[in-house]
């Protein structure tokens, strides 16, 4: 049986918190959530296991790959209504049972054959990896399934920064810049960024705003009920060039002390400046770890150029969700062609304001670690220019900077 975790609630519905496990072969559990979960809490567990699960994010990992076709097999059976209804009173024989019953409850296409249920305890077939890929891709439509909370947002462009959640307003004086905390939710199947609902606990709609200036059109300055005027703020901290920005969507990897978090995924919210940490916000909950940087991999905004084998991808934009260490690349999903391409680093334009770290610098082997923030991307040179401090800017070589 699946862990419980303690109550949470999700708009106005109130959940059960359970961990997944993919170890059962009971389709709740699989997806960790209660047999009377409805569509949205479904949904949303499916979206995140999805992404984290997803072999294209996971290279060379076939536990991944099978874990993949587990979560989508359940949420595919769930999802329907009528297979749903069977499933809960005969189990997956009845809800393999629904194909033959019904044809017509199945997507258009029907997924190639595949009868969702039919392997668990019943010895027929799996959804095969074409099969979950297809599914996935049917779910999330035009939208980016693994780029933070961008779907809504008419693409890739109007960010606070880049690979930033939508967090809006200008959060004044925190490292890296004011990450824009503005939440736009929703989304269904085929359309709607799976993140869209990502670190919504807790969070009424709209934006965090400032509450300097005018009020409900008083004049500034003028006080509220006879309240005494507020004294001025404090002036923010000095701005860091070498910190992850808040509000930037990461993954976690390679935790020693907690592999279950791998691949788990959240939101910056402050680097501490004495540890050397991030404390990162995880998604779908309000619980915070304390991360070192090597061990978080952004999830940033990337242009690809110059690459003379596909000319076609050049001018492309895409979203970073994973570093192949084996093939020395990036794996990057395009959305305009909706599937995801392997990339070098010399062939990848990050966004200017994103902060990464040097690596490879033969001449200033002394600055290889050091992290700092694209000011520029020269592309006569295919350089950027890099601000490491106030005093200090250098120029180096694109593929020498790393997220």
């Amino acid at each position: 049986c699946a862990k419980t975790n303690p109550l949470h609630q999700i708009g106005n519905i109130l959940c059960v918190k359970m961990a997944p496990n993919l170890q059962s072969s009971d389709y709740y559990e699989i997806l960790g959530c209660p047999r009377d979960a409805d569509e949205s809490v479904l949904k949303k567990a499916y979206r995140k296991l999805a992404v984290k699960w997803h072999p294209d994010k996971n290279p060379d990992n076939d536990d991944a790959t099978k874990n993949f076709q587990k979560i989508s097999e359940a949420y595919a059976t769930l999802s329907d209504s009528e297979k749903r209804k069977l499933y809960d009173m005969y189990g997956a024989e009845g809800a393999n049972a629904a194909d033959h019953m019904n044809e017509g409850s199945m997507p258009p296409g029907g997924f190639g054959g595949f009868h969702p249920g039919a392997g668990v305890g019943g010895g027929a077939q799996h959804m095969s990896p074409e099969e979950a890929q297809a599914f996935f891709s049917s779910m999330f439509g035009n939208s980016d399934p693994f780029g933070g909370m961008f779907g809504s947002m008419g693409g890739m462009g109007g960010m606070g920064g880049p690979g930033n959640a939508s967090f809006s307003s200008s959060m004044g004086g925190m490292p890296g810049g004011g990450a824009s905390f503005s939440r736009s939710f929703g989304g269904g199947p085929g359309g709607g960024d799976p993140f869209s609902t990502m670190f919504s606990d807790g969070m009424g709609p709209g934006s965090f705003s400032s509450m300097g200036g005018s009020m409900g059109g008083m004049p500034a300055g003028m006080s509220m009920g006879g309240m005494p005027r507020q004294s001025p703020r404090a002036p923010p901290p000095p701005k860091r060039f070498d910190a992850i920005p808040p509000g930037t969507v990461v993954s976690l990897k390679g935790l020693v002390n907690a592999p279950e978090r791998n691949g788990d995924r959240g939101v910056v919210k402050q680097y501490m400046e004495q540890s050397g940490r991030y404390v990162v916000v995880l998604e779908d909950s309000d619980e915070t770890m304390s991360i070192k940087p090597q061990n978080l991999l952004q999830h940033v905004h990337v242009r690809l150029h110059d690459i003379s084998s596909q000319p076609e991808l050049n001018g492309k934009t895409g979203t970073i969700i994973t570093w192949n260490a084996s093939k020395e690349r990036y794996n990057i999903y395009v959305m305009a062609l909706k599937r995801v391409v392997s990339v070098r680093p010399g062939n990848v334009v990050l966004d200017s304001g994103t902060v990464a770290q040097l690596s490879g610098l033969a001449s200033r082997p002394e600055l290889n670690g050091k992290w700092g923030t694209i000011k520029d991307w020269v592309r006569e040179s295919n350089k950027y220019d890099v601000q490491l401090s106030p005093q200090h800017a250098i120029r180096v070589k694109v593929e020498n900077m790393r997220v």
